[in-house]
């Protein structure tokens, strides 16, 4: 049986910011959790910044989002980014303790995207690769 893929795109907020005086970068990362009751892959397509080595998402439904409760249950993941396939570990980023890195990320998203608002993720990687197909 081949594990189902749900795709998950944050609607509105304009389109992205480009050229910013940034290098164009991909609109979107694609997570892949395992499923925490079926043991499955499940990939979405999401929204990303980028900070120093590490990559955030925004859950606009916080604890809520599926994704979210995957990788709480089991933080290994991996994503690919353009032609970029990454493995790691995921965690929530506590606003409390980590109140500027979350203030940064919200204004990294809200340029690139026009939107911010949500549970921050921090997605750290083990090593890059190249994406394969």
């Amino acid at each position: 049986m081949r594990p189902r893929k749900t795709r998950v795109v944050k609607s509105g907020g304009g389109p992205p910011g480009r050229g910013q005086g940034r290098p164009l970068e991909p609109e979107f990362l694609y997570l892949t959790t395992t499923g925490r009751r079926t043991g499955l892959a499940r990939e979405i397509e999401i929204w990303f910044t980028r900070r120093d080595a590490r990559y955030y998402l925004v859950a606009e439904t916080g604890e809520r989002a599926q994704w979210v409760r995957n990788l709480r249950a089991d933080p290994g993941v991996r994503w690919r980014v353009g032609a970029r396939a990454y493995s790691g570990r995921a965690r929530v980023v506590d606003r409390g303790r980590d109140a500027a890195l979350a203030a940064t990320v919200r204004a990294r998203s809200t340029a690139k995207y026009g939107w911010g608002d949500g549970l921050i993720v921090e997605l750290r990687s083990a090593k890059a690769r190249r994406a394969r197909g």
